[in-house]
């Protein structure tokens, strides 16, 4: 009788994140890892690929868009899904966060670690993982702008939810040097 009661809650019981540890210890989680431990380097060519993003602009615009979305959505999807284990909340904030992805936090914190950060760096939730920003702080400091790390994000925009970020970030980036140029965007 104790046997089956046990065995009910067991069925019951908590799954974070959707993520068990044998999934963490495949290729996507292990590119994961690299991407902190390389995130100066990956720093590099998100700086040039955003560059290349913004000098076609005048084409976005062109197109349009929303109708330039869709593609650019797949391709965000698979290359940051590969690399980072992205979860698409469009408000992407990996150069903030040494290319440690906060929305794999099972809590999804946006602004540093909870107070149950295990003594080894690991999560309190999941164990055997470390924590994500314990993570983020070790690739942060490799990083350029590292001490963006520090900088109070803004709550995850649910409206915002797999869009994407990289033509969000370009037409911003596009309004800004229009306003500094006095051109009208």
């Amino acid at each position: 009788m104790i046997f089956a009661r046990h065995k009910t809650r067991s069925r019951m019981a908590y799954k974070p994140a959707g993520a068990s540890p044998v999934q963490r210890a495949s290729m996507r989680y292990s590119l994961r890892r690299w991407s902190v431990e390389h995130a100066r380097f990956l720093e590099k060519i998100y700086t040039l690929f955003a560059d290349m993003l913004l000098a076609l602009h005048w084409l976005w615009s062109l197109i349009g868009y929303r109708r330039i979305e869709r593609p650019m959505l797949f391709l965000e999807r698979n290359i940051k899904g590969l690399m980072f284990d992205c979860r698409m909340c469009g408000q992407c904030i990996l150069s903030q966060t040494g290319m440690s992805c906060p929305m794999n936090c099972p809590k999804a914190l946006r602004n540093g670690p909870c107070g149950g950060v295990r003594a080894g760096g690991n999560c309190e939730i999941e164990t055997d993982m470390p924590c994500v920003w314990t993570e983020a702080w070790r690739g942060a400091q490799q990083m350029q702008g590292g001490d963006s790390i520090l900088a109070v994000q803004k709550p995850v925009d649910q409206s915002l939810k797999n869009t994407s970020a990289w033509l969000r970030a370009t037409a911003q980036r596009a309004a800004q040097n229009a306003v500094k140029a006095g051109i009208k965007a």
